[in-house]
């Protein structure tokens, strides 16, 4: 019983780990398929904090996601312009959070003036873009709003794209 464990880690390990760099295919790659399974408990964006000065904000965006490790977890957040056409900026996340939820990560040099709407949304690496999503402006504030599920969809093939799950 102990080897078919250790077995099952050694694989788990390597199917999160052990994938070339230089390999032309994404095994990460977003699917966006609706027959993908998903999980009960969506992605959402918690919290936006923006800090610096306009043409070059930095973003703290806090997500919770029901990441479970290289199989399924949160592998951005962006901030785009409200009408979906323009993706601004993209924050990439190199590995998943099962144990640090809800968790925050920052983004700088986000070119926006205080005023511009922006939506502030996040992505798993398994089912796509949330719904669950934040929309304001620097000098308003953030706050909660629901996405249709097909709004700017074609965003999610713009770079920068994850590369592969650390863990």
């Amino acid at each position: 019983m102990k080897s078919l464990l250790s077995l099952f880690l050694v694989l788990f390990f390597i199917s999160c780990n052990g994938q070339d760099d230089n390999n032309t295919s994404n095994n990460n790659a977003p699917d966006d398929s609706p027959d993908m399974m998903a999980s009960s408990t969506p992605l959402s964006i918690e919290n936006v904090a923006v800090s610096g000065n306009e043409n070059n904000y930095q973003f703290s965006v806090t997500l919770s996601s029901p990441d479970t490790g290289c199989e399924q977890y949160a592998n951005w957040w962006e901030v785009i312009s409200e009408d979906g056409s323009t993706l601004i900026y993209r924050r990439v996340l190199g590995h998943s959070h099962v144990n640090e939820q809800p968790f925050t990560r920052s983004g700088s040099g986000v070119d926006i003036n205080a005023t511009d709407v922006v939506i502030i949304r996040g992505h798993m690496n398994n089912t796509g873009y949330s719904t669950n999503a934040m929309k304001g402006s620097v000098s308003k504030g953030f706050t909660s709003t629901t996405l249709d599920n097909d709004f700017a969809p074609k965003l999610s093939t713009l770079e920068p794209l994850p590369n592969n799950c650390a863990f």
